[in-house]
């Protein structure tokens, strides 16, 4: 009988080694199964990359039509501005030529669209990064940190928002937050949108209305275009401009934000800021 409960015992004992052993294996199964997710993941972030380095260029959707950060130069062709600088200087990092890029306008409207449907490898276009953006696509750190304000005719009785009420008839681009903005800043106010902010500039100039409003980087530019304008009130909102690229493409926004870090390290950050915007950035 002892012998019996003896055998019994070693029986049940090497049945518990015999599920622990399924266990491990399941264990094994699953943790090969993340494992294998991760790998794939890697591997499919990668292949943004990898396109862009077999396609020779990288393809950067910048805006035509706003001074000191995209505007094209319809004599020449060429376009210009601070964001330009900061995408050649990614297309140095990942294919070693900042001559390697593709240009292509995007507005407000269009940006993200175009981002989405592959037309493009990223947007550098005075985007603000907002979580409701943050939805659609993937944003590299903040490359420049601006605020919303005014543009108006010199003389103007409007001084900053303060001075804006329902009856005043605001000028904005079509996709921007600061049409949001100033909705919400103030209830009832009078909007219009136009495609780009040459247009809009163009409205103001043609008395359509009393106010252009987007980011204060944007408006001193247009003010720098024509002395009978300029840039009234403190900014009344943060606006960290960022980098957008499709959702997932994680080894481009480590491209991106690496080159940002290098060029903040290294002094260049500062020297494109101050060639464009007129001054040092705050620190």
């Amino acid at each position: 009988m002892l012998k019996s409960f003896k055998w019994l015992s070693v029986l049940m004992v090497a049945a518990l080694f015999v599920i622990a052993g399924c266990g491990n294996n399941n264990n094994a199964g699953n943790n090969s199964a993340a494992s294998g997710g991760n790998t794939a993941g890697e591997a499919a972030d990668s292949a943004a990359i990898a396109k862009i380095k077999e396609r020779g260029k990288l393809l950067v959707g910048v805006k035509y039509d706003t001074r000191l950060f995209g505007l094209k130069d319809p004599a020449s062709g060429n376009v210009e501005g601070f964001d330009i600088d900061i995408s050649k200087a990614i297309a140095k990092h990942i294919l070693g030529d900042e001559n390697a890029i593709e240009l292509k306008e995007v507005t407000s409207k269009t940006r993200i669209p175009m981002l989405n449907n592959g037309e493009i490898d990223m947007v550098v276009a005075t985007m603000t990064i907002t979580e409701e953006r943050k939805k659609e696509v993937d944003f590299s750190d903040v490359y420049f940190q601006a605020g919303q304000s005014l543009l108006v005719k010199k003389g103007s009785p409007i001084t900053g928002l303060e001075s804006v009420t329902k009856d005043t008839k605001i000028l904005g681009s079509k996709g921007a937050t600061s049409i949001k903005n100033i909705k919400e800043k103030v209830p009832g106010v009078t909007v219009l949108e136009f495609d780009n902010y040459q247009d809009a500039f163009a409205a103001l100039k043609a008395g359509q209305g009393d106010a252009l409003t987007t980011d204060d980087a944007i408006l001193y530019g247009m003010a720098s275009q024509d002395d009978g304008y300029e840039v009234v009130g403190k900014p009344f909102t943060d606006e960290p401009y960022g980098i957008a690229v499709q959702k997932g493409n994680t080894d481009v926004v480590k491209a991106i934000n690496d080159t940002l870090a290098e060029l903040k390290a290294n002094g260049e950050y500062d020297a494109i800021y101050t060639k464009w915007i007129g001054k040092a950035p705050a620190k």
